[in-house]
């Protein structure tokens, strides 16, 4: 993971709007029907080498694919491992609204955008779990190459979901216990991990398990009972990433990328020290939003490993307002005192399309943001550097 050394480098999360025509074929190719894969494979071609020259464009330094050929950071999974599959709901639990949502109930879903989940079958563990097919992780990185080489941004990273992350949102009905679904888990994704780092991208790790899952799937757990699963979770990640250098990894936490209250989400400083205790070099979370930019404190206060890398969103990714540059250059201000200056990179708060469709930011607005972020970043870097 590339550092800040001459200026304030930008990236992002990873998710981005895809174009309407590749999101049908997808919802096709997700709920079991009739797509043509060649066609299917020619557009997300087209959609990947728009998307990083789009990147670029926008003065993003540290790019990746928007995750345009999935149709969201975890259920790509079932398309790669054996064992994960669609279900109509049968034997596995209904999942409740987030704890928040319950406080609010006068807001209903509409807080949690528009093409969401609803779009997707839901997705279990209901048989061995196994890598099975690394076939379509192989197009997503010749994809990737390909608008990389044209496009030539400063670094480039790919997405995968960490093993928390699967063993949170793709649920388990087949093993005898959590704990051993997540250690099977571990060595089904480990293939396709080494393959990210293998192909030269920086992998990144997408964990809404550490954080967001505390007020949504794991609202019923004690404060402690959760903070010892997100420890698992960690220790699940170091140990599928262990053939990779610490500096070729970074992850993502987030609290769910919707506008609603968020009233009950984890403080980030409950988390600071498990998250000093994961491999990867570089950590990305929210600081832009209205209920996690003051946590920048909370970083301020605690002992953060000298190999760190923060990444701390700097654009908010449920509203349209475009942040003003020189906030940004505030917020990056504040990180670089509290870990210096090649220590930072400026990101979002989280993806702009984590599901494919869902719109809560317009993609217009997305790469203003993207280009207020990017003038910002020149802002803090005339700022630090004088």
């Amino acid at each position: 993971m590339q550092r800040s050394t001459e200026r304030i480098l930008t990236t992002h999360v990873g998710s981005l709007p895809r174009p309407d025509d590749l999101i049908e074929m997808l919802g096709r190719e997700d709920r079991g029907e009739s797509v043509d894969d060649t066609a299917l494979w020619a557009r997300t071609t087209e959609a990947v080498a728009a998307s990083v020259k789009d990147q670029v464009a926008a003065g993003l330094d540290v790019v990746c694919d928007g995750e345009v050929g999935k149709m969201a950071y975890h259920v790509y999974a079932k398309h790669r491992l054996s064992g994960l599959g669609a279900t109509d709901g049968t034997g596995v639990p209904g999942r409740k609204p987030p704890r928040d949502m319950q406080d609010f109930p006068e807001l209903g879903t509409s807080s949690l955008g528009g093409g969401g989940p609803e779009l997707l079958q839901s997705t279990v563990c209901n048989a061995p779990v196994a890598h099975a097919d690394l076939a379509p992780l192989e197009r997503d990185v010749a994809n990737l190459r390909a608008a990389a080489d044209a496009a030539k941004p400063h670094d480039v990273f790919m997405n995968a979901a960490s093993p928390g992350c699967l063993r949170t949102y793709v649920p388990n009905s087949y093993y005898s216990s959590n704990d051993e679904y997540l250690e099977v888990l571990v060595e089904a994704m480990r293939p396709e991990y080494n393959a990210i780092h293998k192909a030269g991208f920086v992998l990144q790790l997408d964990c809404p398990d550490l954080a967001g899952s505390r007020h949504t799937d794991h609202q019923d757990l004690s404060e402690a009972e959760f903070l010892v699963m997100a420890e698992k979770n960690i220790e699940a990640l170091n140990a599928a990433t262990s053939d990779i250098p610490a500096d070729a990894l970074r992850m993502h936490i987030c609290w769910l990328n919707y506008s609603g209250p968020h009233t009950h989400d984890l403080p980030v400083s409950k988390l600071i020290n498990l998250l000093g205790r994961a491999r990867p070099q570089a950590l990305l979370f929210e600081g832009a939003n209205p209920r996690h930019e003051h946590e920048w404190e909370d970083w301020q206060a605690a002992k953060i490993p000298d190999d760190k890398i923060l990444v701390p969103g700097v654009i908010d990714s449920t509203s349209n307002f475009v942040e003003h540059p020189v906030l940004i250059a505030q917020r990056l201000g504040r990180y670089a005192d509290i870990v210096g200056r090649e220590r930072i990179i400026a990101g979002a708060d989280c993806g702009f399309s984590t599901y494919a469709g869902r719109k809560a930011v317009f993609p217009s607005v997305v790469w203003a943001k993207f280009r207020a972020m990017a003038e910002g970043a020149h802002i803090a870097t005339e700022r630090l550097w004088g």
